[in-house]
């Protein structure tokens, strides 16, 4: 979990932990997340993950992204609420042109069990309109 937008990262990262499963906390303005070490960049990371949720601001999306492809890292959610979140037409163009998988409508949070009302809502709106993350 990339981040800036520590509300919704820690919220995603508590999540994916709470699961049990592998999950790092990447941002370069501080050390820790949830009591956890944090990490300057990817390529600090003590194992190159699968995929990474991008929860910052969109124009810090295409260097993540550029990250990620030079890592090797095929699976990238650009996480989106109620505003923009981290969506960025240039970093979502750049990342599918290289080969990269993009998520960038949502929140993963729709989909990990027990789904919280407003994450529900969130799914339901954009099924009915369409929307949904199909990748």
């Amino acid at each position: 979990v990339s981040s800036s937008n520590p509300d919704a990262a820690n919220l995603i990262f508590r999540k994916l932990r709470s699961l049990e499963l592998s999950v790092f906390a990447v941002n370069p303005r501080t050390k820790e997340v949830e009591g956890e070490v944090c990490h300057p960049n990817l390529s600090s990371l003590p194992s190159i993950p699968e995929g990474v949720i991008i929860a910052s601001p969109p124009q810090s999306a295409k260097p993540i992204i550029e990250e990620c492809l030079q890592l090797g890292i095929k699976y990238v959610w650009l996480h989106s609420s109620v505003n923009q979140g981290s969506f960025e037409k240039e970093a979502i163009k750049f990342g599918e042109d290289h080969g990269l998988a993009i998520i960038q409508t949502g929140c993963p949070m729709m989909y990990y069990s027990p789904v919280d009302f407003g994450h529900k809502c969130m799914k339901w709106v954009l099924q009915l309109t369409g929307k949904i993350p199909r990748k």
